[in-house]
């Protein structure tokens, strides 16, 4: 195995990339950090990473770079904007994209990352704010073989499993996009449930009980509720960015010629959250949303 640079550089130090930074430091890494929001950058540095004022500076730092931002947009501003990464990548570098954004546009990326010294790996990453902090996020990860031998060591540190999927970047993000049509259709369904369950006079904490334990349960059901019971909306994953990920599920079945009549009611649901003004919250809010508009 190839030995990797002392620091490591994250873009993008919220909810899943501060968790990131953290696991990454318990692994024994120097971190490099890059937010446009100061306050990201304040928490990152008092686990004791490093902040730099671009994301060229971490990529000229670090010859492994995580990049962790919302969505394609976001993506290009920090690869190809002003002071981005493309232009700082030395011979060796590699780009990891841990992203939710569409294949191909990971492959458009990855092309463009090519006539640069550096190299772009996919890397979508899922679990949520905690296991991202504890260690213990899924990843999918596509690229050369030689790439993914060199970032073992930091899928080691970030990740309790690591899914090879191909060789191709792009070929994860496929993974990451079905794995997310699943994620989105069972909170909305979830939701629609606990709501229904308050209006027909069940107890909302003995109905999560029972489904946790039986054949309605879901892994994102067992994280979002307890959440929602507690009218805990503090936003560790937006819902503007499920309704995002849902779009883009219904995007990639229209592609391949497919009806997704689920996905699609799951984007119209969160499309109607974030239009409700839930956008900026915690998904597990969708339970809040139904409940408003079952009359609760």
């Amino acid at each position: 195995m190839s030995s990797i640079a002392e620091s490591v550089g994250v873009i993008g130090a919220g909810a899943m990339g501060l968790g990131i930074v953290r696991s990454l430091l318990r692994g024994g890494f120097g971190v490099r950090v890059r937010d446009i929001r100061p306050q990201a950058e304040d928490d990152a540095a008092r686990l004791g990473a490093r902040c730099e004022p671009s994301p060229a500076a971490v990529a000229r730092a670090c010859s492994i770079t995580l990049v962790v931002v919302v969505d394609r947009g976001e993506i290009e501003d920090v690869l190809f904007g002003r002071d981005g990464v493309a232009p700082a990548l030395a011979p060796g570098s590699l780009v990891l994209i841990a992203s939710t954004i569409a294949p191909d546009d990971i492959a458009d990326f990855a092309a463009r990352i090519c006539a640069t010294p550096g190299e772009l790996v996919d890397t979508p990453i899922s679990g949520g704010p905690q296991r991202a902090h504890d260690g213990t996020m899924t990843m999918m990860v596509a690229g050369s073989a030689a790439a993914l031998d060199r970032c073992a060591p930091v899928f080691a540190a970030i990740a309790g499993k690591v899914f090879p999927v191909g060789g191709r970047p792009g070929d994860a993000a496929r993974f990451k996009v079905i794995n997310n049509l699943l994620a989105a259709v069972n909170l909305a369904a979830g939701a629609e449930a606990m709501a229904l369950a308050a209006k027909a006079g069940l107890d909302p904490r003995q109905v999560f009980e029972v489904i946790r334990a039986s054949s309605g349960a879901s892994w994102i059901f067992a994280d979002r509720m307890p959440r929602a019971l507690a009218g805990d909306y503090a936003p560790r994953a937006a819902t503007r960015v499920l309704r995002k990920d849902a779009g883009l599920a219904v995007d990639f079945a229209a592609r391949h010629g497919v009806a997704a009549p689920f996905a699609s009611a799951a984007q119209a649901a969160f499309a109607a959250a974030v239009a409700a003004g839930f956008g900026e919250h915690d998904d597990a809010a969708m339970v809040e949303w139904n409940r408003r508009k079952a009359g609760l």
